[in-house]
């Protein structure tokens, strides 16, 4: 009857108690997973802690596939800091360098300006339509550290979707499959 036919042999032969236990067990995971995120958010003072470089833009410096740790204190933004930005009207946020930062005495507000390394210019066109600064509020945190390479699993799966359900089935057939 082949693997299959035996996988489904043994889906069919899972006692209730047995799927009841693996479907807490997984869902203790999911919790878990989430817990650490939210400590980690915590600690770090970032909405995320840990980001994939997506780009090249910031060559040779970082490339596609790194994985950065943020940390978002209260100390001033400098230039030449490496930071983590959103903006308004794009869902992915963004790994640049800071090249100028404006800081008005008056109001204690401070506005950056950011750039790839690799790239030519300033970032001034990958923001909103209108807008030439980034704000404190913008910045999502600052480069602590880095894992080379890691996160090419992040950018395989969101490139190629159909791996991800692949990957995500067999995970789901190995759980329900498995005993104790």
């Amino acid at each position: 009857m082949g693997w299959i036919g035996e996988q489904i042999d043994s889906i069919k032969s899972i006692q209730y108690r047995q799927l009841v236990t693996q479907a807490i067990s997984l869902g203790m995971i999911v919790t878990s997973a989430l817990i650490i995120w939210k400590a980690l958010m915590c600690v770090t003072g970032s909405e995320s802690p840990v980001v994939v470089v997506l780009s090249g833009s910031m060559e040779p410096g970082f490339k596609r596939g790194d994985i950065l740790f943020l940390h978002m204190s209260k100390d001033p933004i400098r230039a030449g800091e490496i930071v983590v930005f959103n903006v308004d009207g794009r869902e992915i946020p963004i790994v640049h360098r800071v090249i100028k930062v404006h800081e008005r005495k008056d109001t204690g507000e401070v506005n950056v300006l950011t750039k790839g390394d690799n790239n030519f210019g300033d970032d001034r066109l990958l923001y909103a339509q209108g807008q030439l600064w980034l704000q404190r509020h913008h910045i999502m945190g600052r480069a602590v550290g880095f894992l080379p390479y890691v996160g090419w699993v992040t950018i395989i799966m969101t490139e190629k979707p159909i791996i991800k359900y692949i990957l995500i089935g067999a995970l789901g057939l190995l759980v329900i499959t498995s005993k104790d």
